[in-house]
């Protein structure tokens, strides 16, 4: 049984029966609607504590670990590229304990520069590797036919991504055609197959700035997991909003209640506008609280930023030189 055929096959058994227009629209509209105060008030909450000293290093050292480190711009290079990969594998020239960053994220005509100029730290980011990921069918806006989305992604794939950023039609979702973005989620993750018969990760951009409301956004969750998304990932980066504390908590709670009926691990990827490790360690907390503390790992969430390396770098410095005047964290008990 192929890749997709289980897929469609647990989405059956989920919907009670074939996942056409009518029978996702029955099962999504019929999820219980997302109280937006309380959504909010408790992703304050969680944002507001304070840290004990002996958990700042390792909460530092975690965020690193988790980070997509990312360049997303018109006018990448070659060289920016072997540049952000030579920062992945050596984050502070000055400190060698400094853990790896998670992954490397760039366009996917950038991947063989990437995979190149990683060499053997090319890998595994649960095992010291640095992952490749890249973003594909027709990043950011997703308005591209289907043929082109999985060429795109299969060239990718073909060229040595181990992870594939996929964006959803937001206009085939909020117009109800649901079917459609399912269909589609499910080819991508088909053409994620390697000659190996081994799958690169997909992580599906919900892209929650465009989709209004939390509850298109808890529904737009759920789709992409029926689909067989491995991670649910918020942002392009390109749209505002793009991550929120408030957002970030609805779609942890969404693969909460998977794990909770499936027994299956599905990750989180908040990405766009996380810049300060105080901003960082909130999100830690979300997870640990809402999802529990094994989740804090590679393969099941992850950073998408640009910049928040530097941030947490300077915080690492300042803490291991004794002159750390870091803003107040927030705790993880």
């Amino acid at each position: 049984m192929t890749t997709s055929e289980l897929t469609r096959r647990t989405a059956e058994d989920m919907l009670g029966g074939e996942p056409d227009n009518a029978t996702l629209r029955r099962f999504l509209h019929g999820l219980p609607g997302v109280d937006a105060v309380g959504l909010e008030q408790r992703s304050a909450a969680l944002g507001t504590r304070s840290i004990k000293t002996t958990s700042k290093a390792w909460a530092l050292d975690t965020i690193v670990r988790l980070i997509d480190l990312t360049t997303l711009e018109g006018a990448d290079t070659p060289g920016k590229v072997r540049s952000l990969v030579a920062k992945a594998m050596n984050p502070d020239a000055a400190d060698p304990t400094t853990p790896l960053v998670a992954a490397v994220c760039v366009y996917g005509d950038m991947v063989p520069y990437a995979v190149e100029a990683l060499g053997a730290r090319h890998g595994d980011p649960d095992h010291g590797g640095v992952s490749v990921a890249a973003v594909a069918t027709a990043f950011p806006s997703g308005r591209s036919s289907m043929a082109i989305k999985l060429a795109d992604t299969r060239e990718a794939v073909a060229a040595g991504a181990d992870e594939i950023d996929m964006v959803i039609d937001r206009g085939a979702f909020l117009s109800g055609n649901y079917a459609l973005v399912f269909e589609q989620i499910v080819r991508v993750k088909e053409a994620c197959r390697r000659e190996d018969g081994s799958y690169a990760s997909l992580k599906v951009i919900l892209e929650t700035g465009e989709l209004n409301t939390y509850d298109n956004i808890k529904r737009a969750s759920w789709l992409a997991i029926l689909a067989g998304g491995d991670f649910i990932k918020t942002s392009t980066g390109k749209v505002a909003p793009a991550a929120t504390l408030p957002v970030t908590l609805l779609m942890l709670e969404v693969v909460r209640d998977w794990y909770r009926l499936t027994g299956e691990k599905i990750g989180v990827k908040p990405a766009g506008g996380i810049r300060t490790s105080k901003d960082a360690i909130k999100y830690l907390v979300l997870v640990a609280e809402t999802v529990g503390e094994d989740w804090l790992q590679p393969h099941l969430f992850r950073f998408g930023a640009s910049s928040l390396l530097n941030d947490v770098l300077l915080q690492r410095q300042k803490l291991r030189t004794g002159h750390y005047s870091g803003p107040d964290y927030v705790t993880i008990d």
